[in-house]
Order: structure tokens, then C-alpha cells, then sequence
């Protein structure tokens, strides 16, 4: 089908399939059935000019024509939840930086994925977007070109990211759910606590938590977070009364895990560039006996 005007890929397709829901259409492009002048092209956003000519053809013909791709060699030291060409999600270890620091640390998660990326092409760069705690493993997102970087900080800085979190804590809250909400100082030596709202570099923190399951012991605690701070949620439970296991700094008594128990378990947010929302989990690695 031709057009004469210039129009977004994905509402081409809209336009010759006016019954198929966007879902259907957009699995055309994933599975490479789709060519504008006889080429295959995946994205959505991408502007067919006037003049040119959309095509779809059956799914036997475009397994074809347009094999999947080979997969990419194993690298053991990046945990890939899900890779396409504008983001990389990973699976975080605890223990490990996510980015270097002023002491420009050579051994990080994000210099672990630039050499994971790099590996299948010389020219990939990853984009660091935002950062977990050393102690805090789970999900992490980089962005593969500068302005896909740039509308996922948008996204952060504007609380559009929705972020769960599970904690292993001491104890028991006396609440099931409930909202911490502090005025965190960080200090020169690094050191967060809590002070009062007026402190004029205080910044808030707002942490939601509800408890998942427990023993007499322990709970595991899922949380929400409404900013960013460091050290929010391990400042927040440790002044509810229920540091988190292993988080000897803010009063948990001893670390019988071997790790500070906090994982970064599930992430969501638009996709940058489709505008998808699209959600992705990393296994809890810890709970409850």
C-alpha cells in the first residue's frame, strides 16, 4: 500500500489493518513481515515517506526471508533480563558498583556491560540511566543512544518509574502496610540519616511497604519508592525497628546471609522508543525460612 503523505510505520499498518489491535501489529515488525520498498523494517516510529511502498507478507515467507538472529555468546558476568537496540536490562549482583566512582573503579556493572555490548560490536556504548546501592542487587536498566538515556532520566526525575523492592528484615513492623516518609541528610563522610523537614539540605524520602510473609524472626517486605535517595529504604526500616538483614550500618545485629538482604525486584517505566509500557523482574533471592 502506498500513502501520500509521510506517516509513522506503525500507524501505516493501523491505516491497512483498521480491525487488528496495536499488539498484532506491532508483533508484524517484531517478526519481520513488514518491508517499506521491498526492506524489512522493525520500528514503529519509523517515518515511511510519501510516496513508498508498505508491504506485509505471511508468516512463512518472512521466517524466511528474515531468520531470527543468532544469539548472542553467553557472558557470565552480565545477567541479561531482556536486550533489544535501544535498552539493556540486567540482573544486578550484590557487592557490586553500579558505576565507578571519583576512584574510578575498574571492575563495575555498567564497565561489565560496555564490555558485554562490546563484544558483538566495537561502536556500542551503554548510558548509565540510574544507579542501585552496592549492597543491592536486582534490576537495572542502561540506554544504548543518548536521547533514549535522557527520556529515561526524564522518566525517574518525574516519579513516572514505578520500582518495587524486597527487603529481608528483622522482626516484624507493627504495621502490615504504611508509608515512610523522612528528610534524609547525607553527610561528607557518605553516612544518611534522618532529620528534621526544615534541615536545609535535607532531602524527602517516601518509601511505601507493605509485609509479604514472616516468621518469628524475620519478614520479607515488599517495598515501592516514590524518590530516589540513597539509603532510603535501609534508613526507613532500620527506624521502624526492622533494619534490614545483614545492614549492620543501620543496626541489624550481625549478617547471616553473607549480603545486606534488599533487592531492586521489578522495574517499569516507557519504553523510549515505542512508548510501551513494559515491565521487568529479577527473582527475589532471598525470604523467610
Amino acid at each position: 500500500m502506498e500513502f501520500n503523505q509521510d506517516i509513522e510505520l506503525i500507524e501505516a499498518l493501523a491505516a491497512m489493518y483498521p480491525n487488528s489491535k496495536r499488539n498484532t501489529l506491532r508483533k508484524m515488525l517484531t517478526s519481520g513481515r513488514v518491508t517499506v520498498d521491498g526492506e524489512v523494517v522493525h520500528k514503529a516510529k519509523f517515518i515511511v515517506e510519501k510516496g513508498k511502498q508498505v508491504s506485509v507478507s505471511d508468516r512463512e515467507t518472512a521466517a524466511i526471508s528474515s531468520p531470527p538472529p543468532a544469539p548472542k555468546k553467553k557472558h557470565s558476568r552480565v545477567k541479561v533480563l531482556f536486550e533489544d537496540e535501544h535498552i539493556i536490562v540486567v540482573n544486578k549482583q550484590a557487592g557490586l558498583l553500579s558505576v565507578s566512582t571519583d576512584k574510578m573503579e575498574p571492575d563495575t556493572l555498567h564497565s561489565r556491560v560496555v564490555d558485554y555490548l562490546k563484544s558483538e560490536n566495537e561502536k556500542s556504548w551503554a548510558f548509565i540511566v540510574h544507579r542501585l546501592d552496592r549492597e543491592t542487587s536486582g534490576v537495572m536498566i542502561f540506554a544504548k543512544h543518548k536521547r533514549h538515556k535522557e527520556y529515561l532520566q526524564e522518566q525517574f526525575a518525574n516519579r513516572d518509574v514505578h520500582r518495587v523492592y524486597h527487603a529481608l528484615v528483622e522482626g516484624k513492623p507493627d504495621r502490615e502496610n504504611g508509608t515512610i516518609r523522612e528528610w534524609l541528610l547525607e553527610d561528607k563522610f557518605l553516612k544518611v540519616k534522618a532529620v528534621k523537614k526544615n534541615h536545609p539540605k535535607a532531602k524527602e524520602a517516601i518509601t511505601h511497604y507493605s509485609i509479604v510473609d514472616f516468621d518469628e524472626f524475620a519478614s520479607l517486605v515488599q517495598l515501592t519508592i516514590e524518590t530516589g535517595r540513597r539509603h532510603q529504604i535501609r534508613v526507613g526500616l532500620a527506624n521502624l525497628g526492622c533494619p534490614v538483614v545483614g545492614d549492620e550500618a543501620h543496626g541489624a545485629d550481625g549478617n547471616p546471609i553473607g549480603r545486606i538482604a534488599l533487592h531492586a525486584s521489578s522495574l517499569e517505566f516507557l519504553h523510549p522508543e515505542t512508548d510501551d509500557p513494559v515491565r521487568f523482574e529479577a527473582t527475589i533471592p532471598f525470604g523467610p525460612e
